[in-house]
């Protein structure tokens, strides 16, 4: 499985992208950060994306990629994976012909666009030559992490935006790789809490809940302004082969 980090940043500013993170160049998990590092091609490449939820830094690039595609009269669409509450939110407040046009109404050839599909936690679903499960997460709207299983067995599990939370972890038997959020320092753990999302302390408790380890913890998410402090404390957490993410690298998992 090869993921390439289009972005991974928990705030916006030069050099540090909203979260996306393409598997094998084809299945995208979240949508913050596309036409920026993806070329033409690239993009038309995509199939289908794994939405967490539906704050902006996550799928703020979904509707220029649409716009993309229907430009250049592709014959594909893109499905959107999510609950079905963050499929609402896109339809009726993003994609909703007055902040943009409905591309699930328009079409580049035959089909529209975009096509939406809701997930159901705890459910497994198969997209492409990948196992997908969806698991709850503890944010501040709802939202979901995802496991993906590709066709050799290797299993990627991303967390999304999370706070403290437990589904996911009992849902990860035995995974290859973890990409998981530290959006804060330490010593911003009630902020974190209040808005949803970990700090390296807090990380370490969750991980400590998955009954075997992962064989690599990527961190994502950090915001820019505590990127240094945070990546000291993650350093200090007892966990192997934990690393956080950089922008435009791609990793073998």
């Amino acid at each position: 499985m090869r993921l390439k980090v289009l972005g991974s940043s928990g705030a916006e500013f030069p050099g540090h992208y909203p979260p996306a993170f393409l598997i094998d160049g084809k299945l995208l998990l979240d949508g913050g950060t596309i036409g920026a590092r993806l070329s033409e091609a690239e993009q038309f490449a995509i199939k289908n994306v794994l939405l967490t939820h539906s704050h902006l830094d996550h799928i703020r690039a979904i509707p220029f990629l649409a716009d993309n595609i229907v430009i250049k009269n592709k014959r594909h669409s893109i499905m959107l994976f999510g609950m079905q509450e963050t499929l609402t939110v896109l339809k009726e407040n993003v994609l909703n012909d007055k902040l943009w046009p409905d591309f699930t109404r328009i079409s580049a050839a035959r089909e529209p666009v975009v096509k939406l599909r809701s997930v159901i936690p705890g459910k497994s679903f198969r997209i492409g030559g990948y196992t997908v499960q969806a698991s709850r997460v503890n944010h501040t709207v709802p939202a979901v992490g995802y496991t993906v299983k590709d066709q050799t067995g290797g299993r990627l599990l991303y967390s999304g935006d999370t706070g403290p939370t437990d589904a996911i972890w009992s849902a990860a038997k035995k995974v290859d790789a973890v990409i998981v959020e530290v959006s804060f320092p330490n010593s911003m753990e009630a902020l974190a809490l209040k808005t949803g999302h970990l700090t390296a302390r807090l990380l370490a408790a969750d991980l400590a809940k998955m009954k075997t380890p992962p064989g690599r913890v990527f961190i994502t998410h950090a915001k820019p302004q505590y990127i240094g402090l945070i990546r000291k404390e993650i350093k200090k957490i007892r966990v192997k082969r934990i690393e956080m993410l950089r922008d435009g690298k791609t990793y073998e998992i």
